[in-house]
């Protein structure tokens, strides 16, 4: 049993991924910001001064990490067709299982 590889998506599904992401992306960085504010809020007083620096290093740059990621992946289509290495994979597994006269990938629905 072969799995199907040549199924579009449709727009709608697309569009709505997409949103999705973006809506998780824009409340997550709302929320690294705010993080950010209050550790910046907390640097200017004066008991605590120098506190919250090394933090926001850090997250400053994990932040600029994974975003400089992400933005690669967008640049070369690593989010056009994510479903296809998972089929290339399941192809490869039934090709070597059929060489090897094993049928294990047969069994499954």
């Amino acid at each position: 049993m072969k799995p199907e590889v040549d199924q579009p998506v449709s727009k709608l599904r697309w569009r709505a991924v997409h949103i999705f992401f973006s809506t998780v992306c824009v409340i997550a960085g709302c929320m690294f910001f705010f993080k950010l504010h209050e550790f910046l809020r907390t640097i200017k007083k004066d008991e605590m001064a120098g506190f919250a620096f090394d933090p926001i290093l850090t997250y400053g740059f994990v932040a600029v990490g994974f975003f400089l990621l992400l933005v690669w992946a967008f640049l070369t289509g690593q989010f056009k067709d994510v479903e296809k290495t998972k089929h290339e994979m399941m192809d490869r597994v039934f090709r070597q299982e059929r060489e090897e006269g094993l049928n294990f990938g047969e069994d499954l629905p």
